[in-house]
This record gives structure tokens, C-alpha cells and sequence, in this order.
């Protein structure tokens, strides 16, 4: 699966300014804080396996539904219905389909995140004044991880990189997150976007 292919995915870029002498922040503090987040808006920059950047707009409303809008072009990363569409603008046979569960941004998208669970979490250290926690779906480790990156005081998602089960990278580096935000439901449902580009 090509995860521009989804959006769905972040490598920590050195350099960002983060607070001094942070300390890792706990699985448990990081579960609650996802899981305090309903829904959310933020610009993203993706760098994708090729090297290639894109920007755009990212609305997540959890649980299990997120938008990638890709700026100046329109191709769209869309989940919804236990499902990834990803539309692409060269395509002419309708959007490429799989199950969200396939991916592992999944992982932030459930109903209820719980990093402490066994064998989800293969990595969980603080670096550059920055916790980074590795996880995967402990019952089909095979689809791949996600790398989260999070600040602190207050605890803030920053990027992540989705590795798919092919091996491709893909990184997601989100600029200043709005949260709690109106996002019509709507937006989020596949077969409407689908009868729109018709």
C-alpha cells in the first residue's frame, strides 16, 4: 500500500524549536491526550518516500475519520467507514480503497487509544527535547508503524511517519493544531466525494 498515498502517516526533523529540557512524556499522559482529541484542524507539511514534499489541510474527526487536502492539487486522502480512499487526480477509475486498519494511522483514529496495551508500543524515548513513541497494531505487526513525535507542556502532537507494509515512509510534519473545531460529518464520507468528481 502507498500511503501518499496516505498522507496517513512522520520523520523528526531536527531543528524545530521545542521548550528546553523536556521530559519524556508517559504513554498514559500521550493515550489521554489523543483520546481528548474529538476533532482537529491543522496546515501539514508531507515528505514523502521519493523525497518529494507536499503541503495541505488535515481535519481528523476521531474516531476513525481524517481528510488530507493536498494544496494545488486534488488529490485527496480520505478514511472514513473503516475505510482509506485515496483519490488521485490521475486516475479516472475512482479512488484506490483499503481498510483503515490496514494502516497504522489507525492507531490514532480509535475509538480509544491505549498505547499501554502489549506489544503496541516498540519504542517510547525522549530526544531533542521531544518524546517520540513507536507503534503498531500488536495483532498484525506486518502493516507497518507509526512514529508520533510529541511536545510537551502542554502535550502537542507535532508529526508522525507512518512506515506501510511495503517499507515506505511517510512523514507528516503538522503546523499549529486547532482543536475542537465544527467539521461537517459529511466531509468525511467517501461516496460523497466520489459523486462529486463524477
Amino acid at each position: 500500500m502507498n500511503i501518499r498515498s496516505l498522507a496517513l502517516a512522520p520523520v523528526l526533523v531536527l531543528g524545530l524549536a521545542f521548550p528546553a529540557l523536556a521530559e519524556k512524556i508517559s504513554l498514559n499522559e500521550i493515550s489521554r491526550y489523543l483520546n481528548g482529541i474529538q476533532t482537529a484542524v491543522s496546515d501539514f507539511t508531507q515528505i514523502n518516500n521519493d523525497g518529494s514534499v507536499s503541503t495541505g489541510t488535515v481535519y481528523i474527526h476521531r474516531p476513525n475519520r481524517v481528510r488530507f487536502e493536498y494544496q494545488g492539487d486534488s488529490t485527496l486522502v480520505l478514511a472514513s467507514a473503516g475505510q482509506v480512499a485515496v483519490f488521485d487526480r490521475k486516475s479516472n477509475s475512482g479512488p484506490q480503497q483499503y481498510p483503515l486498519s490496514r494502516t497504522p494511522l489507525s492507531i490514532i483514529l480509535a475509538p480509544n487509544v491505549n498505547l499501554g496495551q502489549a506489544r503496541m508500543v516498540t519504542n517510547h524515548v525522549e530526544r531533542e527535547n521531544a518524546t517520540i513513541v513507536t507503534a503498531q497494531d500488536p495483532q498484525h505487526p506486518e502493516y507497518g508503524n507509526i512514529q508520533m513525535v510529541f511536545t510537551a507542556n502542554p502535550t502537542q502532537l507535532r508529526q508522525w511517519i507512518v512506515t506501510d507494509d511495503s517499507g515506505s515512509r511517510t512523514t507528516v510534519i503538522l503546523g499549529e493544531m486547532q482543536t475542537g473545531v465544527s467539521i461537517p460529518p459529511s466531509r468525511f464520507v467517501i461516496e460523497n466525494e466520489i459523486n462529486r468528481r463524477r
